[in-house]
């Protein structure tokens, strides 16, 4: 069997992950929110809280849970992508969090509010 390359595997679970979102009643704004300082998986809103989220995929949990490669320098980098995202779209006063979306096999689940900006 060929394996998928990652960013097809990363681009399956993200549509796997917005889809799971929706039917929690989350609505996706945006996905793949590129700056070149990085990346923002899916911006959605949810209760009034403006959601960055990342969406994190394993096969397993052997090397560990997907959500503990959100380590600080990734949580720095969606931090200052998502101020970048509220300053172009003139949404200074929102409500927001860090959400990550993790996936283990057939297994998924959002970790609401998993670290904080600050």
């Amino acid at each position: 069997m060929i394996s998928m390359n990652k960013r097809k595997t990363g681009s399956r679970y993200e549509n796997v992950a917005a889809g799971f979102l929706k039917r929690l009643g989350y609505i996706i704004l945006e996905r793949n929110f590129r700056t070149r300082m990085g990346e923002v998986d899916i911006i959605a809103i949810e209760n009034d809280y403006l959601c960055f989220v990342e969406v994190k995929y394993r096969q397993s949990t052997f090397y560990g849970y997907p959500s503990e490669a959100v380590n600080i320098k990734k949580q720095k980098r969606i931090i200052t992508v998502s101020k970048i995202y509220m300053r172009s779209r003139g949404l200074y006063n929102s409500k927001c969090r860090f959400d990550v979306v993790e996936i283990v096999g057939d297994r998924i689940r959002v970790i609401r509010n998993c670290f904080g900006g600050d």
